[in-house]
């Protein structure tokens, strides 16, 4: 657990100075700075996606992903969740609301979503191997600068979902172990960038996806590929 812990403090000291960094920053170039992001995060979901070998496993996953986490309501749930911290931080007068809510959802979706997050908790958990979750510390941690810096303090709150995401699949690691083939991983991988392609489609205002209801799609080839 001790590299899921690093991860999220990194998130946390990053998101300070991005908050310390933002007085600093113009909001012109606050928001070319964001678009720049986001292009940044279509390029990884698009490369991403290409690690698949069976196409039909990535469509059944999103398609069965998605009526699970529209039945589950999970992007109902994480909206409401970000409404609270909206609410808290409106009748605090601390800070914009709306940024504080869209900071906590959009990076905790990006920071969850994703190869490294799931393959380094498993390596963590399995192996005791922690370069992974490591190096993907260092690249939250410099995303969370710049994420916090255009959207505020709800960056810093999204280091709470990501340990306790990571921290459940390390420690659920070894149950999933019988499973994780490179076959498996790599399609896991694919739709996982899939998902990561959606989040910076909506962080461009092009579409407006409700990303974590299709979450549970990322978890779907587990099962898939040992029938297909």
């Amino acid at each position: 657990m001790i590299a899921v812990f690093v991860n999220g403090g990194a998130v946390i000291f990053g998101g300070l100075l991005g908050l310390i960094l933002k007085r600093g920053i113009p909001l012109d170039m606050s928001a070319l700075i964001m678009k720049g992001i986001a292009l940044c995060v279509i390029y990884i979901g698009i490369s991403g996606s290409f690690s698949g070998e069976n196409t039909l496993i990535a469509i059944l996953s999103m398609m069965i992903g998605a009526v699970t986490g529209h039945l589950l309501k999970l992007d109902h749930r994480l909206n409401n969740l970000g409404e609270k911290i909206e609410k808290r931080f409106k009748k605090e007068g601390q800070e914009e609301g709306s940024k504080i809510a869209e900071g906590f959802i959009t990076t905790t979706l990006l920071f969850c979503i994703g190869a490294l997050a799931i393959v380094g908790s498993l390596q963590a958990g399995l192996s005791q191997d922690y370069e992974m979750l490591f190096t993907k510390s260092l690249i939250d941690g410099i995303s969370a600068v710049i994420f916090a810096a255009a959207l505020g303090a709800g960056v810093l709150l999204s280091a709470i979902p990501l340990v306790l995401y990571q921290g459940s699949i390390v420690l659920l690691s070894s149950l999933a172990a019988p499973f994780l083939s490179d076959y498996v991983i790599s399609e896991m991988t694919c739709v996982g960038s899939l998902l990561i392609l959606a989040i910076g489609l909506n962080m461009l205002g092009v579409t407006k996806i409700k990303v974590m209801n299709l979450m549970p799609a990322i978890f779907i080839p587990l099962v898939l590929c040992q029938f297909m």
